[in-house]
């Protein structure tokens, strides 16, 4: 008799676990897109219906790092070389007036996940894209100092000040850090390979959260700063009081010492720069996750001073988020802006350069923005893991085509990673630099025979109309068309 309980027990546990694994399988299949990448892409990516899910798709690609020699693929007329590697996770990039390279050698701070299925989910994604070890808190100078193409010397600048340093601009003789919880700043001159001492501090921003990374750009005047500061979360979900400050891009004033938000709703902007025909702030988006593959196209746009994007209630102007359960703000839908030009669904845009005057990327690059796609962790099939280059007209707007892929074979057909593309900007030369985290490698990309090229010329600003005179008087004489002229009813 005990023998036949036992074996009604071991069945009956067998079938249990067959049902776990099962459930488990069909957990991580998700779901494929429908539509080809490029339709989420233009000024007017194809949205499909939401398909909310509460276990995200998972589409992980291992890397596995480069093979001695290898290298992406650069477009058609363009070359590839190493500028430096054996890097540490290498993020952003800041180029001095002296040549000097500036790489951020970052990760996220140690800090508590959501808890639960959604904290073990976050943590197995991060360790196997390459994304869960400690920061390195490092900024390595790079140096070519006989002009070959090829960093020959470098210098790791440490302080216990930095942590998880990302974005970084020299202003009058001071280095300004975007660390994930402030900005600081330390005496500093193109050519120096040291970082001493106290930081000051600017100014403070919220710490942590899903979107750690703080990216900074100066005005091109230098009196203002602006900052990226991604969300906490992917719709809220812990509540608004943990957004405060977030999902925003401020504005840091030199004079007056104070900051404001720029502008919001914009749930992880990372890349910055300013367009050179409009003289615009543009900025790089990662849109929100687990309403399918082909939901919701990331996005690069223009960020007008108050620009409001819709997060979290609201995606691409009109669509609205129904899993968001706090109240939207009265009246929002009338001031939502449209974003201009979607890079794709779950891509990852990070880094963002404008193409300008003295770059050596040929005629067919001459005017628009090469943008990093840092790659999809919950599509399927994967997309982003390259870099491309959006064409802009002499308006400064984006044209209605998809993205012309500039760099790729990061990404190989077993879907893993040799590397993952980061940041994107110009080196003194004219050569368009692209970091690789998880390869440890920069890149350094440029057509050969190119010669530089020519400035952009900015639009002319239209001037304002002049004031009119104290005490002017007004006449208004209605046409025929107007209703002063029409008999009332």
């Amino acid at each position: 008799m005990a023998m036949i309980t036992l074996r009604k027990a071991l069945i009956g546990l067998l079938i249990v676990l067959v049902a776990a694994a099962l459930g488990l399988m069909w957990l991580l299949r998700g779901d494929s897109a429908q539509l080809a990448l490029d339709k989420t892409t233009g000024p007017r990516p194809e949205l499909v219906e939401a398909a909310p899910q509460w276990f995200p798709t998972i589409g992980i690609a291992k890397p596995v790092g480069w093979a001695e020699g290898a290298k992406p693929l650069a477009a058609q007329g363009l070359v590839v070389t190493r500028f430096a590697d054996q890097l540490d996770h290498p993020r952003t990039l800041t180029v001095l007036s002296n040549g000097d390279v500036l790489a951020a050698e970052t990760n996220g701070p140690p800090q508590r996940g959501p808890g639960g299925i959604t904290g073990l989910i976050m943590g197995y994604l991060f360790s196997a894209a390459g994304a869960g070890s400690p920061s390195p808190n490092t900024i390595v100078v790079l140096r070519d100092s006989n002009g070959d193409g090829v960093a020959d010397q470098r210098f790791a600048m440490t302080n216990p000040a930095l942590s998880s340093p990302f974005g970084m601009v020299l202003r009058e003789g001071r280095l300004y850090v975007g660390n994930h919880d402030g900005v600081v700043s330390w005496p500093f001159t193109a050519g120096q390979t040291r970082l001493e001492g106290k930081p000051e501090k600017l100014m403070d921003l919220p710490g942590g959260g899903n979107h750690w990374a703080r990216n900074l750009l100066l005005s091109p005047d230098g009196t203002r700063l602006y900052v990226t500061v991604g969300s906490a979360s992917n719709i809220a979900e812990g509540g608004l009081d943990k957004e405060r400050g977030r999902a925003a891009i401020h504005e840091y004033d030199f004079a007056a010492k104070s900051s404001r938000i720029f502008a919001q709703g914009l749930r992880n902007p990372n890349g910055l720069d300013w367009n050179p025909r409009s003289g615009e702030l543009w900025t790089t988006v990662n849109e929100r996750d687990m309403l399918g593959s082909d939901l919701v196209p990331d996005y690069l746009t223009n960020v007008p001073l108050g620009a409001q994007y819709g997060w979290p209630w609201v995606y691409w102007k009109k669509n609205i988020d129904w899993r968001v359960t706090d109240p939207m703000p009265r009246d929002m839908f009338s001031y939502i802006r449209k974003p201009e030009y979607g890079l794709g669904s779950h891509v990852a845009p990070l880094g963002l350069a404008f193409a300008r005057g003295g770059n050596l990327m040929g005629e067919r690059f001459a005017s628009g923005a090469f943008v990093a796609r840092h790659g999809s962790w919950n599509r399927k099939p994967l997309a982003g893991y390259d870099v491309v280059f959006v064409a802009f007209d002499t308006n400064g707007n984006a044209l209605p085509k998809p993205p012309v892929p500039v760099l790729t074979g990061f990404l190989t057909k077993d879907d893993t990673t040799q590397g993952r593309p980061a940041w994107v900007a110009f080196a003194k030369d004219g050569a368009l630099l692209v970091s690789d985290d998880t390869g440890g490698v920069i890149w350094r990309v440029m057509a050969p025979g190119a010669k530089p090229a020519a400035e952009i010329a900015a639009i002319p600003a239209t001037p304002m109309p002049p004031a009119p005179k104290k005490d002017a008087k007004f006449i208004v004489r209605p046409t025929m068309d107007s209703d002063l002229t029409k008999p009332k009813n």
